[in-house]
């Protein structure tokens, strides 16, 4: 009884929460039968699988990015503590309703006794789905258990109960990047901040690509901000797997550096300085599912892309077509083809109509329009990332700058409304491209990476716009 108080508080509205759509618009009494059966079935049958005895979901395991979290640590402590090693749902109890989507309501709960770890609990009820829709749940199922990046979400549990699908996952403080744009002056970021966001979204996506995950509904709404400042996307459920050969292609890059003469002329009094060439071969890694192909129109229609209209079949590029619409709207405010009305804005996307943009100075600006351009191409074959991927779009001058390895550990930009928590490990400066100190720095940083090459050999540049190693040819 002590666990259905938790659960189902008499004078609290959280005893609705698990109720579907149809029960709430019910009688009273029918609503709290059904409340009642529900709380029996928590309570009396129905376990969370966790990293400890996980038999009903696999690779449900501690990720090795969040191993040593608070929350790992919380649920190794009450699993320990349970008489049979396995987390139950009596371990949680819920706190307040965060959220509600379009397959289920989404909870902030935390466990008894460890108040210091939050998680969002993810409830759906099947019986309210159609078999489509339940299809979806499903996938997002097989997707969140084989997920693990710093940018994703990592699924501590699973839990099938009654007619109930539930996901503990990471709970984001921040809430999603619609949100703050709201709260930003004319719904706009300045420029640092969209470069910092839309790196970590790139570094997601290129993630989920390499593992044949077409994503295919991404917008603000599905992007949390964690209490670190750093991003989080969520809902999977209208993504779709293909198969992806992951590769290592090289590619040849020249640099020009100055060198000293070997001998200082007598007649000027001044060292000669002369002009080397040197080619590099830049070896990369690749993993873009470019046989993905689906017939399905899903996802928010400001971001569709022009060949999920036309439904004769879509692959990967969609994905990089909404990135490219994220970037103009976390740029203007707005999506780029917007119409007065859905049908309006579909039609414009559909067209030859090409992006247009306000007249504007802001430094870097030309670069983000001339990225936005290269995205927003309605010829897939033409379309920036279609053929490769994110490994060629972290080579766009608009990322100039960004350390990719070093990505996780940027101080996320000092924006209205966002709340971070001190991180002691996110010493690198929020990126900057445009800044005479961060030049500086980049040079400095050039300088000691050509050092380190010299008396090193073949070693990795760090300073490289790529994740990628050198070796001089």
């Amino acid at each position: 009884m002590e666990d259905d108080m938790i659960l189902c508080p008499q004078d609290s509205d959280l005893d609705l929460s698990f109720t579907s759509s149809t029960s709430i618009a019910t009688t009273s009494a029918r609503s709290s039968l059904a409340r009642s059966s529900l709380c029996l079935s928590f309570n009396d049958s129905s376990r969370i699988s966790s990293a400890a005895s996980s038999t009903a979901v696999p690779n449900l395991h501690p990720r090795p990015h969040r191993k040593s979290d608070a929350n790992w640590s919380a649920i190794r402590a009450a699993t320990n503590l349970s008489s049979d090693g396995t987390l139950h749902l009596r371990h949680l109890k819920l706190v307040r309703h965060v959220g509600s989507g379009n397959l289920g309501r989404v909870f902030l709960c935390r466990l008894r006794d460890y108040d210091h770890a939050s998680f969002a609990l993810k409830v759906v009820d099947n019986n309210a789905l159609t078999s489509k829709k339940l299809s979806h749940v499903q996938m997002e199922a097989r997707i969140l258990s084989s997920l693990d990046h710093p940018f994703l979400p990592t699924l501590y549990a699973h839990l099938e109960v009654s007619h109930y699908t539930c996901f503990l996952i990471d709970f984001c403080p921040n809430g999603d990047l619609h949100s703050l744009l709201r709260k930003q002056p004319n719904y706009r970021l300045p420029i640092d901040s969209v470069r910092f966001f839309a790196a970590e979204v790139l570094v997601a996506l290129e993630y989920l690509h390499s593992l044949g995950i077409v994503y295919r509904d991404l917008k603000p709404e599905n992007i949390l901000i964690r209490e670190d400042g750093h991003i989080m996307l969520s809902d999977f459920d209208l993504c779709f797997n293909a198969d992806v050969v992951p590769k290592l292609d090289n590619r040849i890059q020249g640099t020009t550096s100055s060198s000293s003469g070997k001998h200082r002329s007598r007649c000027y009094g001044g060292n000669r300085r002369r002009r080397r060439t040197d080619e590099e071969i830049v070896t990369e890694f690749v993993a873009e599912p470019t046989t993905a192909y689906s017939r399905s129109c899903v996802g928010t229609h400001e971001y569709l892309a022009p060949e999920l209209i036309t439904g004769n079949g879509h692959g990967s590029g969609v994905d990089w077509w909404a990135f490219g619409v994220l970037v103009y709207e976390l740029l203007y405010g707005r999506t780029p083809f917007k119409g007065g009305c859905k049908e309006s804005t579909l039609r414009n996307i559909a067209s030859s109509t090409e992006v247009r943009f306000d007249e504007e100075s802001t430094r870097g600006m030309a670069q983000a329009k001339d990225l936005i351009e290269k995205l927003l191409v309605k010829d897939t074959r033409e379309r920036l990332g279609c053929a490769r991927g994110a490994t060629d779009i972290k080579r766009h001058p608009f990322f100039d700058g960004i350390k990719w390895p070093l990505i996780r550990m940027y101080r996320p930009p000092e924006v209205r409304g966002l709340a971070v928590k001190k991180n002691s490990r996110a010493h690198v400066s929020h990126v900057s491209g445009w800044s005479s100190s961060h030049k500086k720095r980049r040079w400095l940083w050039k300088g000691l990476s050509c050092i380190f090459l010299k008396n090193k050999g073949s070693k990795r540049n760090l300073n490289s716009n790529h994740n990628y190693y050198h070796y001089k040819k």
